[in-house]
């Protein structure tokens, strides 16, 4: 077993979807960083789409012909996105009262997962860059678990437009990570 390629994910030749979903996260992220006015509650539809693509992209990359190694955190995540977003897009009033909570438990699920992956691959080149990604994604759960609580919309839309671009770029680097070399490995 090759140590330099270790990672908690596995490869896939799908990594590039996972690079489109991220993308698409930091597009979303600048577009209501420079639009707030286009309100709470199409920030909360805008995320469960969003949502709903990457939990599908995931899924898709955990069902390939050659899954990657941690496929199991593939399919809870996209199942997890997939039913959040679906609660999003359903009831816009449902949304607006829900959607900090519904961010905080995705970022802590997220940040958790990366955590586990530094700790799994702690081994490999970049496992610190999991630990501080995971750390990072915790803590953005633990600020909309406050501002949902407080019900402080201009801190929500803040956080939002900030973890927008913050978790689209953590999608990349993960699409980076599972990217194989040359071949992929079994």
């Amino acid at each position: 077993m090759n140590l330099t390629k270790f990672n908690f994910l596995g490869f896939s030749k799908s990594w590039w979807l996972v690079l489109i979903a991220g993308i698409v996260m930091v597009i979303c992220g600048f577009a209501y960083w420079f639009w707030p006015d286009a309100g709470y509650a199409i920030a909360s539809q805008i995320f469960g789409w969003v949502l709903i693509l990457f939990g599908i992209v995931q899924l898709i990359v955990a069902a390939g012909p050659r899954y990657p190694k941690g496929w199991g955190w593939w399919i809870a995540g996209g199942m997890i996105n997939m039913f959040i977003g679906f609660l999003l897009v359903r009831s816009i009033m449902l949304s607006e009262f829900v959607f900090p909570y519904f961010l905080a438990l995705v970022f802590l699920y997220w940040g958790i997962s990366m955590v586990i992956g530094s700790c799994n691959g702690h081994k490999g080149r970049y496992w610190w860059l999991y630990l501080v990604n995971g750390i990072l994604l915790m803590l953005i759960g633990f600020f909309f678990l406050e501002a949902g609580w407080v019900q402080n919309m201009m801190m929500v839309s803040f956080l939002t437009s900030l973890a927008f671009i913050y978790w689209g770029f953590s999608i990349c680097m993960v699409a980076y990570d599972i990217k194989p070399a040359g071949r992929l490995e079994k």
